[in-house]
């Protein structure tokens, strides 16, 4: 069994399941265990020695931040890198993780490519890389060179990740906007922001449900994937909910092979309750309102 660990914790098994493959396929024999919120983290952390944290911001009974704390109060704990991945993308909050404590912070939608640089610069800083290569082939953990997104986050400038995944087409070039959605996205309930691994893009709401949301795009240079990580940025009445998911499908708005607007379905994998909360006001008005999170 391999000596070194990583403590998966986020409470949606969706996100759970992308990282614990991430980490399998590029850290062969890297032993990973999973919680489900930080309450479960706390107690497995008090019984089992780990040697990395992955963690979520938002989650139920204990959130990342509060787990953050507590891990540097304890004298075992008060070493072990600890990377917060989260859709909480504004300065304050990766001030308020720095202050905490934290080693590095992953934002949502995170690439593989991301993911696997974030863990391997972690590994190397605490000198665990080094057993971990001695128990696993050396080409199964190269990469490209780490970076560091707390720098940026804080007034760096932001990483361009490609993702390795190409559209199975080359989209036709894009043409200058026009003043407004077609009539079908038009009907939409809103507007917001779609974040994507290597994209943001504002979108039309047409439907909203606890579990997803159907999204109407425009199409450009980069095309959204199918199960691709993505996050919904609303705001109403001065309060802003990221709901973190997943594209369940994407399609042509029109009946047209250059249709220049996409349907996306998003479904959500959230089990926060405030975000649930959220969703069921929205849902409950009927409508949003049409501003997005402006550069989030």
């Amino acid at each position: 069994m391999s000596k070194v660990s990583v403590l998966v914790v986020d409470d949606a098994p969706f996100i759970r399941d992308l990282v614990k493959k991430g980490l399998r396929d590029h850290f062969p024999g890297l032993r990973i265990e999973e919680a489900v919120n930080g309450r479960k983290a706390q107690q497995h952390l008090a019984r089992h020695a780990v040697d990395l944290i992955l963690c979520d911001w938002e989650m139920p009974e204990m959130s990342g931040i509060e787990l953050l704390g507590w891990c540097r109060a304890q004298a075992p704990l008060k070493d072990v890198p600890f990377i917060m991945v989260t859709s909480r993308g504004d300065k304050e909050n990766v001030v308020q993780a720095i202050q905490a404590g934290v080693s590095d912070y992953i934002g949502k939608p995170f690439s593989n490519d991301q993911l696997v640089s974030k863990v391997r610069k972690a590994l190397s800083r605490s000198g665990k890389l080094d057993t971990l290569l001695a128990s696993a082939p050396q080409r199964s953990l190269a990469g490209g060179p780490p970076n560091d997104s707390l720098a940026a986050l804080t007034g760096g400038k932001a990483e361009v990740v490609r993702t390795t995944a190409a559209p199975a087409a080359a989209p036709p070039p894009v043409r200058p906007a026009p003043a407004a959605a077609p009539a079908a996205a038009a009907r939409g309930k809103g507007q917001g922001q779609l974040r994507l691994p290597n994209a943001s893009l504002p979108c039309v709401i047409r439907g909203l449900s606890l579990k997803e949301a159907q999204l109407v795009v425009k199409r450009g240079q980069v095309l959204p994937q199918v199960l691709e990580t993505a996050v919904l940025d609303l705001e109403e009445d001065n309060e802003v909910a990221r709901l973190n998911g997943y594209l369940h499908s994407v399609a042509a708005l029109e009946p047209k092979p250059d249709s220049e607007w996409l349907l996306l379905l998003l479904r959500f994998v959230d089990q926060d309750p405030q975000k649930l909360d959220y969703l069921s006001r929205l849902i409950a008005r009927g409508s949003t309102q049409k501003h997005y999170v402006p550069g989030a």
